[in-house]
């Protein structure tokens, strides 16, 4: 026979762990994505259109600014919230030192996958989480390097429409994909929200209660 165990425990059964009931978060955002993530981590939401009108100063550092609007978009529904916690984010695409937003047409559209065809560009998240008189405020960096493209694999891609509403003209998660050569951070930022940002600020704000902390 061997020594008892310490502490009297009972290899046969788990402890039993008390979960905490998820208060929906109230997303500041219409975006597909955002909610598909959200979705996939098991996070309950509800879902607004933030009333907040992105101004992109010419100049301004990416990071201030993704981090500024996301507060902007959150706070924008605070009298709103009825208790749950708001989430509000922004996305944008930085090569150099410029930023590249949404493409307005076809030809900027090609323009833009154009340069960044060959190149490195960092997707930069800003995440505001605001609760009951708190704000968290944090971002998120990944490193993109694309393939270099053909005039043709990017007149394909285009003819496709994925590049529609997408900061930078692609979307990774879908046939972008094929114009990545390699990727340095989280990968769900790319597709449109920091996810290991927002779980580590739910586990920390909720401990428990979303199954986190």
């Amino acid at each position: 026979m061997g020594e008892p165990l310490a502490g009297g425990g009972d290899l046969g059964r788990s402890e039993a762990v008390s979960v905490r009931s998820p208060i929906p978060l109230l997303l500041a955002s219409t975006s597909p994505q955002r909610r598909a993530i959200l979705a996939q981590l098991g996070i309950p939401f509800d879902v607004a259109a933030p009333r907040y009108e992105e101004k992109d100063a010419s100049g301004a550092d990416p990071v201030d600014l993704v981090r500024a609007h996301a507060l902007g978009k959150a706070r924008s529904l605070a009298a709103d919230a009825g208790g749950r916690p708001i989430l509000g984010v922004d996305t944008t695409v930085v090569l150099g030192n410029e930023l590249l937003g949404k493409a307005v047409g076809e030809s900027e559209a090609k323009a833009m996958l154009a340069r960044l065809g060959g190149a490195t560009h960092e997707v930069v998240s800003g995440l505001c989480l605001l609760g009951d008189g708190w704000e968290e405020l944090a971002h998120e960096v990944t490193r993109v390097a694309f393939r270099a493209l053909s005039e043709r694999e990017i007149a394909v891609y285009i003819a496709t429409g994925e590049w529609r509403e997408r900061a930078g003209a692609y979307a990774i998660q879908g046939l972008g994909a094929r114009l990545v050569e390699r990727m340095e951070g989280d990968y769900l930022n790319v597709v449109g929200l920091p996810a290991a940002v927002l779980v580590n600020l739910l586990a920390k704000r909720y401990p428990g209660a979303y199954g986190l902390g």
